[in-house]
């Protein structure tokens, strides 16, 4: 009977990946409305190594300088030239459509900066929310860097410390931006 048992169980776990089982996890911490902001700066400030974007909508506004999204677009920059490897993957869309001029304005700021950034094709929308640091933390929600989104909506992430999921999430990521143009 333990025999049978061991093998059972041996070869459901040979059939059935680690992953599909759930990944181990330190930390979950859930991100409601207006904590997401100042939990994403301080995630960016402490970054020792890298930082991975992926974003539907990320919007650099002239008129207000020290708006949430600009302040998180300028930590990137920061970041970036403290040595942190920043990666961003951005939506492209059709021109004059808002979220594509909002997209190229903050990824010519970017790679002016020493970032990488890449856009999906045009054919596909990458409606993903998605932020991978230090190999170590993945926030992952609806929350998109924009004014509404930051300021008015109601949007909600979780923070996951866990290297098995930012692993994972990653690798994700990196076969996204094989994908992508620069």
């Amino acid at each position: 009977m333990i025999v049978k048992l061991t093998v059972m169980l041996v070869s459901f776990f040979m059939l059935f990946p680690g992953h599909i089982l759930g990944l181990p996890a330190r930390d979950v911490q859930l991100i409601t409305d207006r904590e997401y902001f100042n939990i994403v700066q301080t995630c960016f400030r402490e970054a020792r190594s890298s930082i991975g974007v992926m974003m539907f909508e990320a919007a650099y506004y002239e008129r207000y300088l020290n708006s949430p999204t600009n302040l998180l677009i300028r930590e990137l920059i920061a970041a970036r030239r403290r040595g942190v490897e920043v990666k961003v993957i951005l939506e492209k869309r059709k021109e004059g459509d808002r979220t594509q001029k909002n997209n190229m304005k903050t990824g010519r700021m970017l790679s002016e900066a020493g970032v990488q950034v890449a856009y999906d094709p045009v054919a596909v929308t990458t409606h993903t929310k998605l932020l991978i640091i230090d190999g170590e933390i993945s926030i992952v929600g609806s929350t998109n860097w924009t004014y509404s989104a930051l300021e008015k909506n109601h949007e909600v992430s979780v923070l996951i410390r866990s290297p098995e999921v930012a692993k994972d999430l990653q690798d994700y990521f990196q076969s996204m931006w094989k994908t992508c143009v620069n």
